[in-house]
């Protein structure tokens, strides 16, 4: 084995975890691969010598790289003004999935809790995700963001407190979210609104991506009887709505004709939903890759 192949098969013991991490910072899991490959390149460049800790070393350059990307699409103004509902991470209700996607699982971040991440500063997101959720200590991110220590933590606080605020907690029993599930896709095919009202929360939110420029567009609508008419208006004759966990939590892929046509993420708390996520968006769907229409869920 000669020196780049040795280089190349030590970065990939670290590439679900990098992965991961880009996929936290960036809400895409097409970037995430992008930031990935670009820590490689600059590994392949530099090499490892000298290099204690790779995977911290990766990490960073990881981070940086994400925290470029996010200050890039802010000063581009790339973000649509609406709603961006982010790329859901889809995997069968009940199966086993392969390792690295299995690590992007693992203590899943809800598609709620990454759009509130969307609405923070670069800065502010990379010190939340890589120490709230990576336990990265705050003198290693405090270059990253060109800031002391202290207010590398401060930057942290600050995403916490929005993120406490804005992201709701969904309920532990998976078995209990899936019954609120198929009791909301029931109420939705058999057209019976008071069944619906009775699993939305009062307040519940939805939001919907079905792409720039594309008919409906991105949008959010709030409230259980607004909500609940626009799930009457999903019901399909000829459509398919099969379960999958949808970054972990209960969700359904909706495909007809043959293609995947949306993708649907729900938050329940307290037994009720709060949060719908919908990514319609084809283009962006047909970048899951694997999933189609075909898929067994």
């Amino acid at each position: 084995m000669n020196e780049i192949e040795f280089l190349a098969e030590r970065f990939e013991t670290h590439r679900s975890h990098l992965r991961a991490v880009a996929y936290r910072m960036l809400g895409s899991l097409s970037e995430a691969d992008d930031a990935v490959q670009e820590a490689w390149l600059r590994l392949d460049r530099s090499g490892a010598e000298g290099v204690a800790n790779l995977g911290g070393w990766l990490t960073t350059v990881v981070g940086r790289v994400c925290l470029d990307m996010l200050r890039s699409r802010t000063s581009r103004a790339e973000e649509p003004l609406d709603v961006r509902v982010p790329d859901p991470l889809v995997s069968r209700a009940a199966d086993v999935v392969d390792p690295e996607h299995e690590v992007l699982l693992a203590d899943s971040v809800g598609l709620a809790l990454l759009v509130v991440l969307d609405t923070l500063d670069p800065a502010e997101r990379l010190a939340f995700v890589l120490h709230d959720m990576f336990g990265m200590p705050f003198d290693e991110i405090a270059p990253m963001v060109g800031r002391t220590t202290a207010a590398a933590r401060q930057l942290a606080s600050r995403a916490r407190r929005r993120v406490r605020g804005a992201a709701p907690e969904p309920d532990a029993d998976l078995d209990r979210q899936w019954e609120v599930v198929d009791a909301f896709m029931a109420a939705a095919r058999a057209g019976d609104f008071d069944a619906l009202l009775s699993v939305l929360d009062p307040d519940v939110l939805l939001r919907a991506d079905a792409g720039a420029g594309r008919p409906g567009g991105a949008r959010e609508v709030r409230g259980a009887r607004e909500v609940a008419g626009q799930a009457l208006l999903f019901r399909s004759p000829g459509g398919v709505a099969r379960r999958a966990l949808v970054n972990g939590a209960p969700g359904i892929v909706a495909s007809a004709g043959g293609r995947v046509r949306s993708v649907l993420g729900f938050t329940i708390t307290g037994g009720r939903i709060v949060e719908i996520d919908i990514l319609a968006d084809p283009e962006r769907l047909g970048r899951l890759g694997w999933l189609d229409a075909e898929t067994e869920f």
